[in-house]
């Protein structure tokens, strides 16, 4: 059975129509998967494509799409069907008539609502990926030893395999001992997070309600969401606005957003190589400078 026909019959499954499958259209995709579009009988798909090593890839993908729609606040396109057929994996999504423009104090109200949707324990069921990278999501009580582990120790293990050492595995093992004190006052609550918010990750239907997708999902602080969202911007004032009015962030939040954008700059560096080396390092420097 041929890649399509494998797609084909797994749709035909989950959906429980008959069809022929057609139209397939190369969507161009991003630096980790190929991504088309393609017809089966009167409906559309979008489908996501990568090597059968990618498969539990593509299964922790749309678990985590649906743990975010179960949340009933932002649309989440669903996830149809998934699998491989030995030499290539796929994930077939709801294809979404999707629009850059729309409002984005809806996305903010939506996210705060999201962010309200609680677990007792840091972490999530399975592990998944950010970007290529296998996100470890080990369920924790405590946000700090989770973070450490999980999130910035695991970074900085994989960056001095990837041959990242010197200067940033000695900055690296001072802020790993410091950042604690940046929780002396605060106590995080265990939220559920897309995990991966940058702007190319949310637009909006052509009825105007805001859509998130491509998710890394687990629960954990939330102002790690928030931080993702100033670090590529994309966002806006209309966004911040409405996110803090319904869900205010807490004062230390301006330091704490650059150890959780450290964990995307150094995952960053992991998967596209040394340019991101001189950025992880000024952000170590500056959250030292205000640690030690």
């Amino acid at each position: 059975m041929s890649l399509w026909e494998a797609i084909g019959a797994d749709i035909a499954a989950a959906t429980g129509k008959q069809g022929e499958l057609s139209g397939q259209v190369s969507t161009g995709g991003g630096c980790i998967n190929q991504t088309m579009r393609v017809r089966y009988g009167d409906d559309s798909y979008f489908v996501k494509l990568n090597s059968a090593s990618r498969t539990d890839m593509f299964a922790a993908e749309a678990l985590g799409l649906r743990e975010l729609q179960s949340s009933h606040t932002l649309k989440v396109p669903e996830p149809v069907c998934w699998g491989d057929d030995g030499e290539s994996a796929y994930l077939v999504l709801e294809d979404l008539e999707l629009d850059s423009h729309g409002d984005l104090a809806a996305l903010g109200e939506g996210l705060a609502a999201m962010h309200r949707v609680r677990r007792e324990r840091f972490g999530w069921e399975t592990d998944n990926t950010i970007g290529s990278t296998l996100q470890v999501n080990t369920s924790d009580h405590d946000w700090v030893s989770f973070w450490r582990t999980h999130r910035l120790q695991f970074q900085l293990e994989l960056a001095e395999k990837n041959g990242h050492g010197g200067r940033l595995q000695s900055q690296g093992e001072k802020l790993l001992d410091a950042f604690p004190v940046l929780f002396a006052d605060y106590s995080p609550q265990a939220s559920l997070l897309h995990g991966d918010l940058w702007s190319g990750n949310y637009a909006f239907t052509r009825e105007g309600e805001p859509t998130i997708y491509d998710p890394a999902v687990y629960y954990g602080d939330r102002e790690a969401d928030i931080a993702m969202t100033e670090l590529f911007g994309g966002f806006g004032p209309d966004f911040y606005a409405a996110y803090q009015a319904d869900y205010p962030l807490d004062a230390g939040y301006g330091v704490r957003k650059t150890l959780y954008n450290l964990y995307h700059i150094l995952n960053h560096l992991n998967i596209f190589g040394d340019g991101y080396r001189s950025q992880a390092q000024r952000m170590m420097d500056m959250l030292l400078a205000e640690l030690v």
